[in-house]
């Protein structure tokens, strides 16, 4: 039984490629946002790898595909298939026109990755006026996951990437584009992040019935194209403080993690974990994060989510507010 335990067990330096290690994704289909950099890459990479059919979409199709090369190689090696979908999650034009397209085609997907995105973003707005965090990180992809949701099989997954950074604000459905309020770029990211766990509960309450289950996932610390608004100032002052609260509890330094060991979460929650388990909830270190206390130290990354991005009637509110902004019923 241990050694059973033990080769099943995963956590925050386990990669991909150990998540992954003696699974068999051959004809799995699987959609995965934001393949032009970082955990987009290896997230597509590592899946193609064990044989899964993965479609990536992004904004830029020539940056993706010159970033991509490697996700094609292992492909075309392990039997697997790569294909490429123009997406921009910022202009609601764009995401329409992609899922017209995947709908028009018909071939069903196993799990769709949500996990394109921007952080800490200057302030501005997106084509449709969303403010930017708010309308690419959630509203794209509400639309671009809701209108494609029948091409999701029974049984399948949608993991929504969000982020520790979800501790920095609970989502304002009152004032979602900062129009009365002063714009901070971390309070904004995090109303984005928490509304991406929001939504993961949301879907799951509507889909699991047909065994279709939705998680949100946060990948950890990585340095990726994702912090090129943030000030590296802001980046180090936080770590620092993070790692005093690490002290204080008698434990060692914050460790930033390599991509496949960010990556891992998104594979493990998608296509590893058993559904039931996963389900409406919010995983980090490949495995379900447990609630902290609202008022716990945003800083301290070590674990754990606020309950109030788990919130059913909070995920609710969102829903319906989310459904407004955009002009369509799901």
């Amino acid at each position: 039984m241990t050694n059973v335990l033990e080769t099943t067990s995963f956590g925050a330096t386990s990669t991909t490629d150990d998540v992954l290690s003696g699974v068999n994704l051959s004809g799995k289909r699987i959609l995965v946002t934001g393949v032009s950099a970082g955990l987009g890459v290896e997230t597509a990479r590592s899946l193609v790898a064990n044989g899964g059919q993965v479609v990536g979409a992004a904004r830029d199709l020539n940056k993706a595909k010159t970033a991509t090369e490697q996700v094609r190689k292992d492909a075309a090696a392990n039997g697997g298939s790569f294909d490429l979908v123009e997406l921009d999650l910022g202009n609601l034009k764009s995401v329409r026109a992609c899922a017209d397209s995947l709908l028009a085609k018909g071939h069903p997907f196993e799990v769709v990755i949500a996990n394109a995105g921007v952080m800490a973003t200057p302030f501005g707005h997106t084509a449709d006026g969303f403010e930017t965090q708010f309308g690419t990180n959630h509203l794209g992809h509400f639309v671009l996951v809701n209108r494609i949701a029948s091409l999701i099989r029974d049984g399948g997954r949608l993991i929504n990437l969000s982020s520790a950074g979800h501790r920095y604000s609970n989502v304002n459905l009152d004032d979602p584009n900062f129009e009365r309020t002063p714009y901070e770029p971390f309070v904004a990211y995090g109303r984005s992040k928490t509304a991406n766990i929001l939504f993961a509960v949301a879907f799951d309450k509507r889909h699991r019935d047909r065994g279709v289950r939705a998680a949100a996932v946060h990948p950890g610390g990585i340095r990726t194209e994702l912090g090129r608004y943030a000030d590296p100032g802001r980046i180090e002052k936080v770590v620092s403080e993070i790692n005093q609260q690490l002290a204080a509890q008698g434990k060692g330094p914050f460790q930033w993690k390599t991509v496949p060991q960010g990556a891992a979460t998104s594979v493990w929650a998608a296509v590893v974990a058993p559904g039931e388990e996963i389900g409406g909830q919010y995983c980090e270190n490949c495995h379900v994060g447990h609630i902290v206390p609202d008022d716990a130290p945003i800083t301290a990354v070590s674990e754990g989510v606020r309950g109030y991005a788990l919130d059913p009637n909070n995920a609710e509110a969102l829903w319906k507010k989310s459904e407004e902004m955009v002009g369509e019923s799901f």
